[in-house]
C-alpha cells in the first residue's frame, strides 16, 4: 500500500513498502522530515517528473567498514600520495558533480534541484556530509550522504578520473566514524569491495542499536 504525506511530520511503517520499496508519495523535503525518514530507514528518491517518492526497500545494500575489501593495486593507489583527501570542503561542489555525472543506464538524475537545496541545508546544520578528492588542486572524485549515528547514509559519489570515488569510499571506512555505510543501490564495483545485502529488519536494528 502506498501512503499519501501530508503536512505532518510522520511516516508510515516501513514494513507496509510495496515490493519495490516504494512506501509514500508526497510531503517535502524539510529539515525535519528527512531527518525522521533517515531514522526510519526511509529515504527520498524521485526525478522532476514525479512527486516525491519515499522508499525504504525489503533489502539493503551495505558496507560494513570493517569488511572492506581493497585490492593490491587500489592499495597501491590509495597509498601513492595521488590524491589529496578533505572532508566537508566542497559539499555544494560534490553534490553538484554527482548530479551532473553520466550513469550508465540512466536518461537523468534524481538529484533535482531541490534535493540540492534541501541536502545543503542538512549539511549546513551538520547533519550531511562530504568527501572530496582532489589531484592537483582540482575536485576529481568524491561523496556525500546523511549521518544518523554511527551509520553514513550514501546518496551519491562520482569519479572525474580512475579510482577517484574509490579512494572517497575507502577514505570515509577508514576515518572511524561509522559502523556501517548504506549504498542504498547495488552496483558490482561496491559488491567487489564488500558490500553486501541485509534484510531492512537487520538494517532498522542496527540502527536503533547505534542512534545517537
Amino acid at each position: 500500500m502506498i501512503f499519501r504525506l501530508d503536512k505532518r511530520i510522520i511516516f508510515p511503517d516501513p514494513s507496509l513498502a510495496e515490493e519495490d520499496g516504494l512506501l509514500a508519495v508526497g510531503g517535502d523535503l524539510s529539515t525535519d522530515r528527512l531527518l525522521l525518514a533517515y531514522h526510519s530507514g526511509i529515504f527520498p528518491w524521485y526525478n522532476d517528473d514525479t512527486p516525491i517518492l519515499w522508499y525504504s526497500p525489503h533489502e539493503r545494500f551495505v558496507l560494513f567498514p570493517d569488511q572492506l575489501k581493497i585490492s593490491k593495486s587500489m592499495r597501491r593507489v590509495f597509498l601513492s600520495g595521488r590524491f589529496k583527501v578533505t572532508y566537508d570542503q566542497s559539499f555544494a561542489e560534490v553534490i553538484d558533480a554527482c548530479s551532473t555525472v553520466y550513469r550508465k543506464g540512466q536518461g537523468g538524475t534524481w538529484i533535482t534541484a531541490d534535493m540540492k537545496n534541501a541536502y545543503i541545508r542538512l549539511h549546513q546544520e551538520g547533519h550531511a556530509h562530504s568527501v572530496e578528492v582532489w589531484e592537483e588542486e582540482k575536485l576529481v572524485g568524491g561523496l556525500y550522504g546523511v549521518q544518523v549515528g554511527e551509520v553514513f547514509c550514501g546518496e551519491s559519489m562520482f569519479s572525474e578520473v580512475n579510482n577517484a570515488s574509490k579512494v572517497a569510499l575507502i577514505s570515509l571506512c577508514n576515518s572511524g566514524k561509522y559502523k556501517l555505510i548504506d549504498c542504498q543501490v547495488y552496483t558490482e564495483h561496491l559488491e567487489s569491495m564488500g558490500a553486501r545485502m541485509i534484510s531492512r529488519e537487520e538494517y532498522l536494528a542496527i540502527l536503533q542499536n547505534i542512534e545517537v
